[in-house]
């Protein structure tokens, strides 16, 4: 009876936070399917669909609580270890994904200096992407290569544009393929001054961000260290048969039910305390 109340004093005091945050309208929301479109082509998977990220987790989370079961031979222990196992493949994604968009960002002020150079030396502006593919910086390459294949066989620089921007699926691209787009429709002559703004606000953006990354980071490895070191200290229990007898049981099942319960909220809420505000693709 005291860990059931305990559990409700829990839900209700979660309850009772969850409340003083806004809640974002459902139309304003992205699809959980489309964010994690997002974060495979960020993370340089283009060939793997969500659903088979889901299957993965799966078949991971079953993998692992197997192996722990066949370790200790407790079904609540291998329970819990089988769910952190289902959340390792997503984590490997966004972990990818979070490592690129910053390499990204402070590759984008040297790819609009190229782009700035080669407009200025004459080239169209879809010669100037292209050249991207050869002399820009080496992890933005590949998608301009691509650019460069697609244009050349269609012709139609709109539609090469919204491939590119779909491909490299970056809140950065998005600002620069748009602002490209509305030169070219426009007609204005002031592209080399478009680009050389766009040029200091990124690089003031990239270097404030990882400032901000270095003084966050500890925040985050601590909110980590504090919620693995009681199931690496559990899973160092079960080695010993009364321990795991002990977990075994109902009343066992319960304090590891509770254990997880808290220690997602407890990370979860670390975690949006340090955040930094992440950039949203607005101009799909």
């Amino acid at each position: 009876m005291s860990a059931a109340a305990g559990l409700l004093l829990g839900l209700g005091l979660f309850l009772v936070w969850r409340s003083f945050w806004v809640v974002p309208p459902v139309s304003a929301r992205r699809p959980r399917s489309r964010r994690l479109e997002d974060e495979l082509l960020q993370a340089g998977i283009q060939r793997v669909t969500p659903r088979a990220v889901v299957g993965s987790s799966v078949a991971a989370g079953l993998l692992v609580a197997l192996l722990v079961l066949a370790g200790t031979g407790a079904v609540p222990i291998a329970a819990c270890f089988g769910l952190f196992g289902a959340g390792v493949p997503l984590f490997l994604i966004r972990w990818q994904a979070r490592k690129q968009r910053t390499s990204r960002a402070e590759l984008w002020p040297d790819a609009v200096d190229h782009l700035r150079s080669a407009i200025r030396a004459g080239l169209s502006l879809p010669e100037a992407l292209i050249q991207l593919g050869e002399n820009g910086p080496e992890e933005l390459r590949q998608p301009f290569r691509e650019f460069a294949a697609d244009y050349r066989s269609g012709g139609q620089f709109d539609h090469s544009l919204t491939r590119l921007k779909a491909t490299l699926a970056d809140p950065v691209a998005d600002r620069i393929v748009e602002a490209l787009r509305l030169t070219r429709e426009v007609g204005g002559s002031d592209l080399g001054r478009l680009l050389g703004t766009l040029n200091e606000f990124l690089r003031d953006n990239a270097r404030t961000r990882s400032e901000l990354l270095a003084r966050q980071s500890w925040t985050v490895n601590a909110a980590r260290l504090a919620v693995a070191a009681p199931w690496i200290v559990l899973i160092l229990l079960a080695a010993r048969p009364e321990a795991v007898a002990a977990y075994n049981t109902a009343g066992g099942a319960t304090v590891l039910a509770a254990g997880i319960v808290i220690s997602v909220i407890c990370y979860r809420l670390m975690l949006r305390i340090g955040a930094l505000p992440e950039e949203e693709r607005v101009l799909r």
